[in-house]
């Protein structure tokens, strides 16, 4: 298909901007000529998240990308360890066979820790091996992101073997190392990795910026760290680049990667930084086959009304029209269901926990980001069963093997805010067993026995209340149409917020808590964890 288009280009390699005719043939732009004309919109690289996992919007690629579109999203760079720690390799060809349906530019990352730790169970294993095999594949563009900060820095033979495998292919290095500063982060950083998403602090991004870390401004459905880190933009312009990492699907509905640009040109930051960190730089740094709006280039592009409003009016891919007027032009696909879900319904006394001592230790949540705090605070003794305490929001969570019929784990959490009820998710970083969170232990049983009966997804329960969204595939995604999906989740989660919860995003913020690579205190299938010291704690202290 061959047209062009006229409008103002808005040139990120030369930092200029000019009224230009473009014409395309056959998704490749073969001319831009200036013109003596003053159109009224604006043309530009289409917008690429530098880290998501498409797992955590509950959909699978193609719906993904219907939604994206619309928001001016033309890319991404997608870590599929959400589905490898449920399928393995499987998964991630399930991800890779399922992107290709559609016109949008999926980049994949073989997943560097599957499973993230072995202090908790997962339902795949994906070794070094496995690793250098997924590194030869031309879909797979780098290895994502190095979870295991301690296994880099006391060189674990295991690891350093990924990464060499990734050195060997040429392909970039991500990382994951939060709150990780000076020898300990120079150490790990110097292994060859290269970018770093986890920053929550000020000071902690400046650190890895200096050493020469490309940094990622995170503005997702629970770990927020843009208003953090965005005055670092015009500081390190070459060296920022903006990422979602997890991004529910009523918050995708709304918006993407615009969000992030619409908010920095807000603050006042420079345009054409602004615009780098939302496309040039991550197709620079992962050296990406995506247009940048030159002669030669793939026609990845959009169009907006102005540089004020930035309401994206077209996008094309490939030099194929995808988006119009907020309307996706994406098929709606039907995708296969592939899971690996193997758990017996429970029963209420399953979650009882004996009292072993007067204080316990509690995980507070912490309100837009992914790490925890440890709290020691007392037991609540009913008929010598440590119970919920409403009136001090300390509510019982417990984590359910999904894979196999084991003993579940149980122990507290602050924040959650709660008064009646439970909520459950099997979307449960990043071993997705079932994560629940409740007043009490009938309603926390229902809503997990909710989850069990699809073989996955997100539930709510308060007493003859029962409300779910299932997801089939590997538990943690649907095949639905993304809107009928935002819809059931936004239904749950206001009602969860109903029922007293206080978190933006209950279920997101829920989901996080059996992420045991991120401090302080976590629960997985076998405990309770210290993200800091890297081992089981007791829930009772004496």
């Amino acid at each position: 298909m061959n047209f062009y288009i006229k409008s103002n280009l808005i040139d990120l390699v030369a930092k200029e901007i000019f009224p230009a005719e473009v014409k395309i043939d056959n998704g490749i732009i073969t001319s831009i000529e200036r013109i003596q004309e003053t159109p009224t919109t604006y043309i530009l690289p289409g917008f690429i998240d530098a880290h998501v996992h498409i797992e955590s919007s509950m959909l699978v690629p193609t719906e993904f990308a219907r939604l994206a579109v619309c928001h001016g999203t033309v890319g991404t760079i997608s870590d599929p360890h959400e589905i490898a720690n449920v399928l393995g390799i499987a998964g991630v060809e399930y991800m890779i066979n399922n992107a290709k349906q559609v016109p949008f530019h999926f980049f994949f990352g073989a997943p560097s820790c599957v499973p993230a730790t072995g202090f908790e169970t997962a339902g795949a294993v994906i070794d070094s091996n496995d690793i250098e095999r997924l590194l030869s594949m031309d879909e797979i563009v780098y290895l994502a992101e190095m979870m295991n900060f301690p296994g880099v820095i006391f060189n674990d033979q295991e690891v350093l073997k990924k990464i060499a495998s990734a050195k060997k292919f040429n392909k970039p290095i991500d990382g994951h190392a939060p709150g990780l500063m000076g020898e300990d982060m120079r150490t790990y950083f110097n292994a060859g990795i290269s970018t770093d998403h986890e920053c929550f602090m000020y000071d902690e991004a400046l650190d890895k910026l200096r050493h020469g870390i490309k940094i990622m401004i995170r503005e997702g459905s629970a770990a927020k760290n843009f208003e953090t880190l965005i005055p670092l933009l015009d500081h390190f312009p070459d060296q920022i680049m903006f990422c979602c990492d997890d991004k529910h699907p009523d918050n995708l509905v709304e918006g993407h990667i615009n969000f992030h640009v619409k908010r920095a040109l807000e603050k006042g930051h420079d345009l054409f930084h602004v615009l780098r960190a939302s496309s040039l730089n991550v197709i620079k740094h992962y050296n990406l086959p995506v247009g940048l709006l030159q002669v030669g280039d793939c026609a990845d592009f959009i169009e907006i009304d102005s540089l004020q409003n930035l309401k994206i009016l077209k996008t094309y891919i490939r030099g194929q029209l995808v988006s119009e007027n907020s309307n996706s032009l994406l098929p709606i696909l039907k995708a296969p269901i592939l899971n690996n879900f193997s758990c017996s319904l429970k029963q209420a006394s399953d979650f009882k926990i004996g009292v072993e001592g007067k204080t316990i230790r509690v995980i507070e949540v912490l309100e837009g980001q992914l790490i925890t705090n440890e709290l020691f605070m007392e037991a609540c003794n009913i008929d010598g069963y440590a119970e919920s305490n409403i009136q001090n929001d300390v509510l019982k969570i417990a984590v359910v093997n999904r894979y196999r019929d084991e003993k579940i784990t149980v122990g507290f959490i602050k924040n959650v805010g709660l008064h009646k009820g439970a909520i459950a998710s099997c979307v449960a970083h990043d071993c997705h067993n079932i994560v629940v969170v409740g007043v009490n232990d009938d309603d926390m049983c229902a809503a997990v026995n909710l989850i069990i009966q699809e073989k996955g997804g997100i539930a709510l329960a308060n007493g003859k209340e029962h409300l779910n969204l299932p997801l089939p595939i590997a538990g943690i995604m649907t095949n639905q149409p993304a809107e009928e999906v935002a819809e059931t989740y936004i239904q749950l989660d206001r009602r969860a917020k109903e029922l007293g919860s206080k978190l933006k995003a209950p279920f997101m913020s829920l989901s996080f808590m059996a992420l045991l690579v991120i401090p302080q205190l976590k629960l997985s299938d076998k405990g309770l964890f210290n993200g800091k010291t890297f081992e089981f704690s007791d829930v009772f202290v004496n």
